[in-house]
């Protein structure tokens, strides 16, 4: 069990990070996938269990967002702990980061069961969908800090610059829920139908493999797992450390799905089939923007190693591979969602208007998602330097400054077209925002860098 060495410090920057980000582009891909698979199943109980997915989906990204949080916090401290070659510091900051996601999380699954209710009518949910979503919200709360403890343990895991083991877990978390939904959604011998319950079980159970996993390896192969009792003073510092990125980078990612679900209300008047068809298309670009997802994962440690290393020239070099990737990709992506806008949404129901609201969204957003890459990358990079607060004035003017205010006029002019129109333009004008922004910073890094190598020569 060796301790782990700051590998991403050295050799060729594009190497490195394509080959981090193929093993977690593998996963995230796989899990995307399963919730596909996951929506296509609850789309053949009911267009109603569609629904109630659909508005249960920006809460659990809330309650997610907390995870990718303390995840990008965890990741930060611990890899540039690594790259300063501190292996007793990122041990330590690896196991606080542990009890700390299990408490903060607790909290919230408590607080969430007890406001599901008056939540969801608040969200534009019909009364009547409101005991369906209540169970199905119920299952999903009680396993959130056991899966949150994973999301957290895998960061601490890919800030080593190993993504291939935490990547294995993912897949075969998924393949496990695969399984289970059918049998549990539909039924099977003595296994009563669950329907909408069955599909929150079977991600209970199944992402119970990431809690107990993620533990395992982390004693057994990273060396990241302490079971001494920790000292009081200690852990607050691992606390404020973890915090002072965590904080600001769940709120960067809270503010998402906090939006999603003032647009989904908005999008609620129309009907629970539009408000279907916008879920639809949601799970859709999430599994299409999983490359981004994965540049985004291995973009941190890259920066928080290399920063600890005093080589700002690398952090540059790769912010530019990932931007011309981001832009390259995004524009073969729009093209293959406009030419199978159509046939895409009809996998999950074969509701007119549900397809119909489905394939305006694939039409018109698409265009910006290159740039919604370069956001991702580019906050994730700031996460990675222990420079949050960028990222979270990105995020505030993408989807408070630009998203919301227009696509509450366009929708007055344009209808649905005009709420997708205006998510289009908010990820082109922050996608643009965000790489200057971050260039700026890493030429301002690097000239204080020259200043300080340069300053005991002078002497």
């Amino acid at each position: 069990m060796a301790s782990p060495q700051p590998r991403l410090t050295q050799g060729p920057v594009g190497r490195q990070l394509a080959g981090m980000a193929v093993p977690v582009l593998f996963g995230i891909a796989t899990m995307m996938l399963q919730n596909f698979i996951d929506m296509w199943f609850i789309g053949q109980v009911g267009v109603r269990e569609l629904a109630a997915l659909s508005f249960a989906f920006p809460v659990l990204m809330v309650v997610t967002s907390v995870a990718i949080g303390l995840g990008a916090g965890t990741s930060s401290v611990v890899a540039r702990a690594i790259g300063a070659d501190n292996h007793r510091r990122a041990r330590r900051l690896s196991t606080d980061s542990l009890i700390l996601s299990f408490g903060a999380t607790a909290i919230i699954s408590v607080i969430g069961v007890m406001t599901i209710p008056p939540l969801f009518r608040l969200l534009g949910a019909p009364e009547e969908m409101i005991p369906l979503i209540s169970g199905y919200m119920k299952i999903l709360y009680i396993g959130v800090p056991f899966v949150v403890v994973g999301m957290v343990g895998m960061s601490s895991m890919r800030a080593t610059g190993d993504t291939r083991l935490p990547s294995m877990l993912m897949v075969i978390t998924a393949i496990i829920n695969v399984i289970l939904d059918p049998v549990l959604i539909f039924g099977i011998g003595p296994i009563p139908a669950m329907g909408l319950n069955g599909a929150a079980m079977a991600a209970l159970l199944a992402r119970a493999t990431i809690f107990a996993g993620t533990l395992y390896l982390m004693h057994r192969r990273f060396d990241l797992l302490t079971f001494k009792r920790p000292n009081r003073d200690e852990m607050l510092r691992s606390w404020a450390d973890i915090l002072h990125v965590g904080l600001p980078a769940a709120g960067t990612n809270a503010i998402i799905p906090i939006a999603t679900g003032v647009i989904t209300a908005m999008l609620a008047k129309y009907g629970p089939e539009t408000v279907a068809g916008f879920g639809v298309a949601s799970r859709v670009e999430s599994l299409v923007l999983v490359m981004f997802y994965a540049l985004s994962a291995v973009i941190g440690p890259f920066v928080g190693q290399n920063i600890s290393a005093n080589r700002p020239d690398r952090i540059h070099r790769a912010l530019n591979i990932c931007t011309f990737f981001c832009i390259g990709s995004g524009l073969v992506i729009a093209l293959l969602l406009a030419l199978s806008g159509d046939w895409v949404p009809s996998l999950f129901s074969d509701h007119a208007e549900v397809t119909d609201v489905g394939a305006l969204f694939l039409l018109i957003v698409p265009i910006s998602y290159g740039a919604y890459g370069m956001v991702m990358v580019m906050n994730a990079s700031f996460n990675g330097m222990g420079k949050p607060m960028p990222a979270v004035n990105i995020s505030v003017g993408r989807m408070v400054v630009i998203y919301l205010p227009v696509a509450f006029v366009a929708e007055k002019f344009f209808g649905v077209a005009g709420v997708f129109a205006a998510y289009a333009v908010a990820n082109l004008l922050t996608g643009v925002l965000s790489y200057l922004w971050a260039r700026a910073s890493v030429d301002a890094q690097c000239e204080l860098n020259a200043v300080q190598v340069a300053a005991p020569e002078t002497r």
